[in-house]
């Protein structure tokens, strides 16, 4: 199965290729990490994927604490390239876990 991902848009093209899942035990909803690389230029990694109460899935981004805050490191601002990387991560996913998220 192919994970990469190509969406394009008026104003820009992007691609999402070697996304790689790492399944952990879970705790707390958590499942895996996952990593990719995106255009080509950037890789992206210790993103957290956890269980939904009401079933599916969802991303968390990684964030650092500072003092008592939470500053995050990086995360989508298109609501594009956010669904792209859902679905390039949700299909690594089903094909290591064998079922449909």
């Amino acid at each position: 199965m192919n994970n990469n991902a190509l969406v394009s848009s008026s104003n820009f093209s992007y691609s999402i290729t070697e996304v790689e899942i790492t399944p952990i035990k879970p705790r707390e909803g958590l499942i895996a990490f996952a990593s990719f690389v995106f255009n080509n230029a950037f890789y992206f990694s210790s993103i957290g994927i956890y269980t939904k109460i009401e079933g599916g899935y969802r991303l968390t981004y990684p964030t650092k604490l500072v003092g008592n805050r939470n500053l995050q490191i990086y995360h989508p601002i298109s609501k594009d390239v956010s669904e792209a990387i859902e679905i390039a991560i949700f299909s690594k996913l089903n094909e290591i876990f064998g079922r449909i998220f």
